[in-house]
């Protein structure tokens, strides 16, 4: 399950018609990061994730300070962040996740994109029952061997390990996050990116036709500016 939501992962990041669409949500994480645990990397794992990732898209170094500058001031708005689960056409489930300065407008946007998509917006924590929340981390597979990585870091939480396209993916159990991200960092490995992520338990199988309706919600909804992740068990 883990390598099939990886590859669905990296064509909805080749659907994004914009590189400014990746970095203004990295710019939101960098900023929630910044109001929770201050503007050192060095003192903020999330801080330093976020900063990680965003090098990992080549958002421009100045775009990074620039936006932990305007988290410091005490006038840079807050975001909260707001989870919202319903379902799409023919019963596929959608946890959306969002960070907003605006929850009255999220919430709006989010209920109208489903029902435009034939969905229906449902209760918090209705779904959260069939993701699992996993941690994920993006290496540059250069020079490592996946079979002695996986050795290496099983005693850090590593579930799945797996080379990919140049890349080798590990998924780590959500609690085993912070572990894993230190162990990589006292390994100095090259991590692209580090994020959390929830994957369906079991996945229901539909149509093209039928998949092709329920992309087209999910499309909107991660067009939304206030929309963070999109996740749902379509196979």
């Amino acid at each position: 399950m883990g390598r099939a939501f990886e590859f669905r992962k990296a064509r909805k990041f080749k659907r994004w018609d914009a590189m400014s669409k990746a970095f203004t949500k990295l710019g939101r994480e960098i900023a929630i990061s910044v109001k929770q645990g201050g503007p050192d990397p060095e003192t903020n794992p999330r801080l330093r994730t976020a900063i990680q990732n965003a090098k990992g898209v080549n958002m421009p170094k100045d775009r990074v300070e620039s936006a932990i500058k305007r988290a410091s001031s005490k006038d840079e708005k807050d975001y909260s962040e707001i989870n919202y689960e319903g379902y799409g056409p023919h019963g596929i489930a959608i946890f959306v996740e969002t960070a907003t300065d605006n929850p009255n407008r999220t919430v709006a946007n989010v209920r109208l994109h489903f029902n435009k998509g034939g969905g229906t917006l449902g209760k918090t924590g209705s779904l959260d029952f069939l993701f699992d929340r996993k941690g994920v981390f993006r290496l540059s597979s250069e020079g490592l061997n996946v079979e002695e990585l996986e050795l290496d870091l099983i005693d850090h939480g590593a579930e799945e390990i797996f080379e990919h396209e140049n890349e080798i993916i590990i998924y780590t159990d959500f609690t085993d996050f912070g572990t894993m991200q230190k162990a990589l960092e006292e390994m100095k490995l090259n991590v692209i990116n580090a994020e959390a992520q929830r994957l369906p338990k079991t996945t229901t199988e539909l149509t093209e036709e039928q998949e092709s309706e329920v992309m087209d919600l999910i499309e909107r909804l991660e067009e939304d500016e206030d929309v963070q992740n999109v996740y749902h068990n379509m196979k």
